[in-house]
């Protein structure tokens, strides 16, 4: 036994690369996740003792995962809040008369959020608006769909909160110490970078992102989509209005068919009918967007037979009608639990195939998606029917649009507080989500839920590792290997070098992992070449974050991959001219501004 403690203790380091190659090797495979193996590879250090249980938990101090937490939670809020939805609705309201200006407004937007909050949720949210902007100005969607997600990775490298790529390097050159980035550190490099970009996506797209238009493009969404109906009260505020005045017009979910008045349907210019109480406006709409609708005091939503059930009843439920139900091919108004059960249908939907008539006039079909609303008693009775299957309390939540000032606020508090020095990002942070939560912007379960799990455990288990690293001496030996050929070189070959190797990485293994495992390293080789290790630190969070040719090598390609239908080679064709095009921008302009 002491003899092979007395092995390890001689041969740690390259025992130590031994375990990082074989990180490498499980991060390129895929077959297990990310985190999972950054967790294995923090055990193989604890087992074979080059890291003893106080050393590993002493990660869990870091403040970077609790930041990346944080922002998490607060891109939640501006979610739940209608926050982007409502930015995202005015741009589709102008593609109309201005494709191309509504286009790159949309950039601009995506660019901007992006810098501010976490990247991920901005292309998630993005995804179904995008087909919407497609289908609006005739654009395909698989153009849109990859610059979208390099618009999101350009805009969070222009700030320290934009990406927790940018904080974990931050993080660990702290821990290494180097001085803290402040909010805005980066963001000279990062514009340049991001108009390098830009100029690249709008030389090259056009004919190296692929032509074919995909179904989604053609107009459907991945989203389930309502057919419902707005009746006007009489003592509505949007009464003597046109539609296109009213937030039902200016909200991008929602897509008014018709109205219904005094038994005939209005179709064609539809935006400048003045609203009469007793008018039904037909929509088309998501799902959380019509939990939404149902809060108004303007409009009753849905269709109702028996009795007069608001649509604010105590329960909402889901239901699928059963192939053998007796009224398919009926109008939904004739269904016989409406007329049995004091409820309210708030909504139909119907996979690929929407009905193009109004709520009541909607024949039934099989496989019909139902979302009814009524007393906890007659929804109970719902369960009873034979008819219907898959009934459950529908997940979908009201967007809290009231409360967008105060989640604008919290986020612009962090910005504006951290960027001053008046408090460290971490704690304006943390205050800002205690403030979210006192004020209802979201609630305490969805904020929780808004966090991203995989990408906290990999951050921990690759701090561990890095630390591992450091501790075997493996970090020394690299840098010992590499020293002498970079020792006669000018800094901004080493920078160079620095940032091509960090790409290369995070093409083939996670952006995070790539971070945490180069900085530690490129600090002590800057040390050791006597050049100051700061600008080759801002090499490797750029770099970490520059992942354009493959759709594996950040989380928000991915997303764009599976939702445009995308070949693996169209990311390659597209995104080495983008590779290459900031990664000398982003050079020249460390080496101009360092």
């Amino acid at each position: 036994m002491d003899d092979i403690r007395l092995f390890i203790e001689t041969w740690q380091a390259p025992i130590g690369l031994a375990i990082l190659a074989l990180m490498f090797v499980g991060f390129i495979m895929e077959r297990f996740p990310a985190a999972v193996v950054a967790i294995l590879g923090a055990c193989g250090f604890l087992f074979l003792g080059i890291i003893d249980s106080k050393q590993l938990f002493s990660v869990f101090s870091s403040s970077a995962p609790i930041t990346i937490g944080a922002m998490f939670i607060l891109s939640g809020a501006l979610l739940r809040t209608g926050t982007i939805d409502a930015i995202a609705g005015a741009i589709i309201n102008r593609a109309a008369r201005h494709p191309r200006m509504a286009v790159a407004e949309m950039f601009l937007g995506v660019y901007v959020a992006s810098a501010f909050m976490n990247n991920t949720p901005v292309v998630v949210v993005m995804i179904p608006i995008i087909m919407r902007l497609a289908q609006a100005t005739g654009y395909s969607a698989k153009k849109l769909l990859i610059p979208l997600s390099f618009v999101c990775i350009l805009g969070g490298t222009t700030t320290l909160i934009g990406t927790s790529t940018n904080l974990i390097v931050d993080s660990v050159a702290r821990a290494n110490g180097l001085p803290a980035f402040g909010i805005f550190s980066i963001t000279p490099y990062g514009l340049i970078a991001g108009v390098a970009g830009m100029i690249m996506l709008a030389t090259f797209s056009s004919w190296l992102l692929p032509r074919e238009e995909n179904s989604l493009a053609s107009g459907t969404s991945s989203d389930e989509v309502f057919v419902t109906e707005l009746t006007i009260r009489n003592a509505s505020t949007l009464r003597g209005k046109t539609l296109g005045e009213t937030p039902i017009a200016k909200r991008s979910k929602i897509q008014v068919t018709a109205i219904k008045r005094n038994g005939r349907y209005i179709r064609h210019n539809l935006p400048t009918e003045i609203l009469q109480p007793d008018d039904v406006v037909v929509i088309r709409t998501d799902l959380p967007e019509l939990m939404s609708l149902r809060k108004s005091q303007d409009f009753k939503v849905g269709i109702v037979r028996k009795g007069d059930v608001g649509p604010m009843g105590e329960v909402v439920v889901e239901a699928m009608v059963a192939p053998s139900h007796p009224s398919i091919g009926n109008r939904l108004y004739d269904i016989p639990f409406l007329s049995m059960l004091n409820v309210r249908i708030l909504g139909l939907s119907r996979y690929r195939n929407l009905p193009r008539s109004d709520l009541p006039n909607a024949k039934i079909h099989a496989a019909d998606k139902l979302v009814v609303t009524g007393s906890k008693a007659d929804i109970a009775r719902m369960y009873e029917n034979p008819n219907l299957f898959g009934i459950t309390n529908t997940s979908a939540r009201a967007f809290r649009r009231d409360k967008a000032p105060l989640a604008i606020g919290a986020l612009a508090a962090v910005v504006i507080l951290s960027a001053l020095n008046v408090l460290a990002i971490e704690v304006a942070a943390i205050l800002a989500v205690g403030f979210i939560l006192i004020a209802r912007c979201i609630d305490a379960e969805e904020a929780w839920s808004s966090i991203d799990g995989n990408v906290l455990v990999l951050i921990f288990g690759m701090l561990a590792v890095g630390l591992a690293l450091e501790e075997a001496g493996s970090v020394k030996l690299v840098v010992d290997a590499l020293a002498p050929f970079l020792a006669e070189a000018p800094v901004w070959a080493v920078v160079f070098v620095v940032y091509v190797v960090s790409v290369l990485l995070t093409e083939i293994i996670t952006n995070n992992a790539v971070a945490i495992l180069v900085t530690p390293i490129v600090i002590k080789l800057g040390t050791d070449l006597g050049i100051d290790p700061r600008p080759l630190v801002i090499a490797v969070m750029f770099a970490a974050s520059a992942s354009f040719a493959t759709p594996i090598g950040y989380q928000t390609n991915t997303l764009v991959y599976a939702a445009g239908n995308y070949r693996f080679t169209d990311f390659f064709k597209a995104g080495i001219p983008l590779t290459i095009g900031v990664g000398l921008a982003t050079c020249f302009a460390i080496i101009a501004l360092s």
